[in-house]
């Protein structure tokens, strides 16, 4: 066996462990090190796993680089190890054994990105979205991906892979990724998470109405690094009755509205791969030397991250902080401004005009048609009054709530169809809405293309233009 003195050595240790004095419990990891064993652990650690092919193992001390026990003992799981196995927990000290050989020996996987979501989805779930993939787990996969699984659920506090069974996540590899020792729940250093991944977001919020929101965000290192923390959980307590009719209470993840039962998955995985696929046709513009195609891919992606600014801030259909509304109210009516402003220069007092003509444009009845635009219009009439630093005024809360999803639910269904019919090429569809509006080839260049869409590969729920 290529590491089996690693093996022996790391054995030897956890062996050593179970004479701990009591006094010697609580160390820290340490004051692990200054533990005799400690020495030829980390001589095998250095010949098994040299510094130049694992440098991600060895920190600079005084100049020089030597095992960095942070990692060691703190990342891979070995102290916790250590720690239960002093104090007299049964941890399989072979099997933590084999787990501290691989993180070791084994090259560092590649950083990910993982999204845990608030829907509730089938067991096995799992569908590309481009370069992301939306899955479900088990616990024992779960378990296969953290480092140290021997004692997973033996520490105190540690996270509850039972609460994750099923749960649904979007990991994406980002192999360029700085891992840090601090995780955050939002990544700081850049956008924020819902802006930062947009591209496999949108394709679900678009097949349903119903609100799909980010509860957590962190960085994956397969058998090396888990960083999603309990308190990152959202939980509440599920009452039931057990067998003997007593009824008994279980902590749950708690999950919303967003539910997709299993004959669902085809239909969601088939519209999710067409709108993926069309998202990444226009974005594939940002490369090309055309204005119009540039500006198109930009416009596309500033509509997707204010609509999820807006979106992610919503916590239930009616439940957004009343002194936000206004701002979310803003954040829509930019995402159909970037959506269906003209990608050339246009006269701004015909800027409003234009937006609402077009928007109800991508509607096939008149009654559609003329509910859009005003919807559209009442929109954009709040935003300039907020911007102008105006009040906006509406009668209740009750009604400004129910006004601001259903502008919510709009801007979806409009962008859903932006997305269906605008062009790849040098085309831009404002100039087929204008001409269509106009015209006699709204069935051509509108019915009929969202109709092909909508039969083909619809969303959770048909229109109600399209019956």
């Amino acid at each position: 066996m290529k590491h089996l003195p690693l093996r022996e050595a790391a054995l030897s240790w956890l062996e050593h462990a179970a004479h701990l004095p009591t006094a010697f419990h609580g160390l820290t990891d340490e004051e692990l090190t200054e533990l005799p064993e400690w020495e030829a652990l980390e001589e095998a650690v250095s010949t098994a796993a040299p510094r130049d092919e694992h440098p991600d193992l060895y920190a600079k001390v005084d100049g020089d680089r030597i095992p960095n026990y942070r990692v060691l003992l703190g990342e891979s799981g070995l102290g916790a190890a250590t720690r239960l196995i002093a104090q007299g927990t049964d941890v399989p000290k072979a099997e933590a054994a084999d787990s501290f050989v691989a993180f070791c020996a084994h090259p560092a996987p590649v950083p990910e990105r993982w999204l845990l979501l608030n829907g509730d989805f089938p067991r096995g779930t799992q569908i590309r979205l481009g370069q992301y993939t939306l899955q479900t787990f088990t616990e024992d996969a779960l378990r296969q991906v953290i480092p140290m699984p021997a004692v997973e659920g033996l520490r105190p506090g540690g996270l509850d892979l039972g609460l994750l069974a099923g749960a649904p996540f979007l990991h994406v590899p980002e192999p360029d990724r700085k891992v840090t020792r601090r995780p955050t729940w939002f990544d700081f250093t850049g956008p924020r998470a819902e802006a930062q991944h947009w591209r496999a977001l949108l394709p679900l919020m678009l097949w349903d109405e119903e609100l799909l929101r980010v509860d957590s965000v962190f960085t994956v290192q397969r058998g090396r690094r888990f960083d999603l923390r309990p308190t990152a959980v959202p939980t509440t307590l599920h009452t039931y009755l057990d067998p003997q009719g007593r009824q008994n209470e279980a902590e749950v993840r708690e999950t919303g509205t967003f539910h997709v039962p299993p004959m669902s998955v085809e239909a969601l995985t088939a519209f999710c791969t067409k709108i993926s696929d069309k998202i990444d046709a226009v974005m594939a513009g940002v490369t090309h030397k055309r204005n119009i195609v540039n500006r198109r891919a930009r416009r596309l992606e500033r509509a997707a991250r204010h609509l999820l600014a807006a979106y992610q801030r919503t916590y239930h259909d009616n439940g957004v902080w009343l002194v936000e509304t206004d701002e979310l109210l803003l954040d829509y009516v930019i995402a159909l401004e970037a959506l269906l402003i003209s990608p050339v220069d246009e006269d701004h007092k015909s800027i409003g005009k234009n937006i609402r003509s077009r928007a109800a444009t991508l509607f096939l009845t008149p009654a559609e048609q003329n509910r859009t635009e005003a919807l559209v219009k009442k929109a954009y009439d709040d935003r300039s009054t907020y911007v102008h630093g105006g009040v906006i005024e509406d009668e209740t809360e009750e009604k400004k709530l129910e006004a601001l999803r259903t502008l919510r639910l709009l801007t979806l269904q409009i962008f859903l169809r932006w997305l269906i019919l605008t062009p790849s090429d040098t085309d831009d569809l404002t100039d087929l809405l204008d001409a269509a509006a106009e015209g006699p080839d709204h069935t051509r260049v509108i019915e009929q293309p969202l109709r092909d869409f909508f039969t083909t590969t619809p969303p959770r729920a048909r229109p109600a233009d399209m019956s």
